[in-house]
């Protein structure tokens, strides 16, 4: 049977808008069964769209959807390629209609858009199952939202059913790939070598171009030539779940063996047992082989049956962060800074426990405690921005420490300008294990008509 194509047009959301043409104009080149796969929902990502759809049940799903899709939605259609994204988030009914009303918007044929369902657990029956797994921290008052990971054969159903864009929810990331390679090879759900390559071919895929070049770049130590127009990754999948993984043509990067080990091991806590909902797989005795320039085959991965369980993320109420920052710049800005600093703590300290950062002193490394920048002394820095945080479940203890910040700017000390603040409301999660029978899924098959 011929090797499936499928290429990777978004890594997480924010990522690069116009990165998915030139994967598809390649697959388009290249003929054969091919799928573009969009990778755009993170836990944190998830979060923020369920925050977006209680304040308006319209909202809720990737926000830079149209953006996406738009430039290469016509050839996708008119080529035979297989969309699967996880740009559904909190509300994969709406990420589908809007995609219908794009498609009649770019005057195309409707077409056939499934939903995949069954990853909201926020109903009354599955929150007790989540209120069993989690025992004491389940807390009913502040409870928002759950999300389960689903697999890829929902996905593989759908496309057999003859859907030509899958919209799903949480699903694992690599599911978007295995789901495509399911459905075109007709693997049975215990093909466990099969399942598991196709797995790693995914997990190669589904952060863009960290397996190309972006997150592998050090100047110096491991360069990456034209890493300003940067390739997104295809990756051939064969019937045995081995696979090819290059990357978008006449775009820079590279693939080679440093960059695919890098991201085969990337979030990997265990290389002897990778746990998904549909397989676990063994990296321990893969292979790679560097075919020619930004090509590299993998083989080698071995799997295991699935667990019975599935992971759930519980979203509960988390308050508000709010953030404020003021620069101080020229002779003696450091200690101006830290005086700001000082000022902010007294004012402020004793409603909220505040993180402290100097931008251009100490920041990244520093903890919330702010035991590094305690025992950094005071130097020379003549250009340094203070950032001061706090979280507070009262948001008006939160606006009162955005006002203080913005006080500085003629309350001291000297030369501060440059203020910024921002306040969001937070959410907390908790993660746990839930029985995989007591996860209802199902995929739909939306009608054109149900464009909005």
């Amino acid at each position: 049977m011929q090797d499936l194509a499928v290429g990777c047009g978004a890594g997480f959301s924010g990522d690069r808008v116009d990165a998915a043409l030139p994967v598809v104009r390649t697959l388009v080149q290249r003929g054969g069964p091919a799928a573009l796969i969009f990778e755009m929902l993170a836990e944190r990502t998830l979060a923020t769209a369920q925050l977006l759809r209680r304040a308006d049940p319209s909202k809720g799903y990737e926000p830079l959807l149209d953006l996406e899709l738009r430039p290469v939605l016509a050839d996708c259609l008119r080529h035979g390629i297989t969309i699967v994204g996880n740009f559904g988030a909190a509300n994969p009914q709406g990420a589908a209609r809007r995609i219908l009303a794009l498609a009649d918007e770019l005057g195309l044929p409707p077409p056939r858009v499934a939903v995949v369902s069954g990853d909201d657990l926020s109903a009354a029956p599955q929150r007790a199952l989540l209120r069993e797994a989690l025992g004491g921290v389940f807390d009913e008052r502040r409870f928002v939202c759950a999300n389960a990971y689903l697999g890829a054969f929902e996905i593989a159903d759908a496309i057999r059913q003859g859907a030509q864009i899958v919209v799903t929810g949480r699903v694992a990331d690599p599911a978007l790939v295995l789901g495509p390679a399911i459905a075109h090879h007709g693997w049975r759900r215990d093909d466990w070598d099969a399942l598991a390559g196709a797995t790693m071919a995914g997990h190669l895929l589904e952060c863009g171009a960290q397996v190309t070049g972006g997150y592998f770049s050090d100047p110096g130590r491991k360069d990456v030539p034209g890493l300003e127009d940067v390739g997104f990754p295809i990756a051939e999948i064969a019937a045995d779940g081995s696979c090819v993984v290059g990357k978008a043509a006449n775009t820079g990067g590279l693939v080679d063996l440093r960059t695919v080990k890098e991201q085969l091991l990337y979030e990997l806590h265990d290389p002897a047992a990778y746990l998904t909902p549909d397989v676990v797989a063994d990296i321990t005795q893969v292979e790679l082989a560097q075919l020619g320039p930004d090509r590299v085959r993998m083989t080698g991965v071995r799997g295991h049956p699935r667990t019975p369980t599935l992971k759930a993320c519980v979203f509960f109420e988390g308050g508000w962060l709010g953030e404020a920052e003021i620069s101080y710049a020229g002779p003696n800005a450091e200690a101006r800074a830290r005086q700001a600093m000082e000022v902010i703590r007294h004012r402020c300290g004793g409603e909220l426990s505040l993180r402290f950062d100097l931008i251009g002193v100490s920041s990244i490394l520093d903890d919330d405690g702010n035991r590094l920048l305690a025992g950094t002394p005071a130097g020379v820095h003549a250009d340094v921005r203070l950032r001061a945080a706090g979280r507070h479940d009262d948001v008006q203890v939160i606006d009162r420490l955005l006002r203080e910040v913005t006080a500085l700017w003629t309350g001291g000390p000297a030369g501060g300008g440059g203020v910024r603040t921002v306040r969001r409301q937070r959410l907390s999660m908790r993660s746990c294990l839930v029985p995989r029978s007591a996860v209802p899924t199902g995929v739909e098959l939306l009608e054109p008509e149900l464009a909005a």
